[in-house]
């Protein structure tokens, strides 16, 4: 198996299913806590749509609610990019505190081993991790893939 990441920020709907064909991804995993995006520029990742045009370009889509962040902890954020004067979208780097209480309360409890049992049940072979922002650095998505490239060893790519 092989891992990616990807985020939609500054993406639009051609550049972003076109990232996923290019390096032939068969397994989407969308990690958000909430899969809907505000406004009609993304509207293209709203979970029903993004489903749909998965399943037309023969990916598989799976919903990882157990490697979302809480409202609680992504309200940690939210205070350090109000502190900072930074967007969400413009976001290049995530606080100190909403890591140590991402990795101790999520990834801590997250079972990797069924997660894999899964993906290979399903004969997933290039899984990519989704999130919306930009940047891997300013998503949880980063680390998940440190987390699977430290502790498991797989290499990541960031779309």
């Amino acid at each position: 198996m092989e891992f990616f990441t990807i985020g939609v920020y500054n993406s639009n709907e051609k550049e972003f299913f076109q990232k996923l064909l290019e390096n032939n991804i068969d397994t989407f995993c969308d990690i958000r806590q909430r899969r809907g995006v505000r406004g009609a520029k993304y509207s293209f990742v709203n979970s029903n749509r993004l489903q749909k045009k998965l399943k037309d370009l023969n990916i598989n889509y799976n919903y990882i609610s157990d490697l979302a962040p809480t409202s609680e902890i992504r309200e940690l954020q939210k205070k350090i990019d109000i502190e900072k004067g930074n967007q969400k979208r413009d976001r290049r780097e995530l606080g100190e505190i909403f890591v140590i209480e991402y990795e101790n309360r999520i990834l801590k409890n997250f079972n990797f081993d069924v997660f894999f049992a899964i993906l290979k049940e399903i004969g997933a072979n290039r899984i990519v991790l989704f999130c919306v922002e930009e940047h891997p650095q300013a998503c949880h998505r980063s680390i998940v893939a440190n987390n699977l490239q430290n502790s498991f060893n797989y290499i990541i790519n960031h779309l």
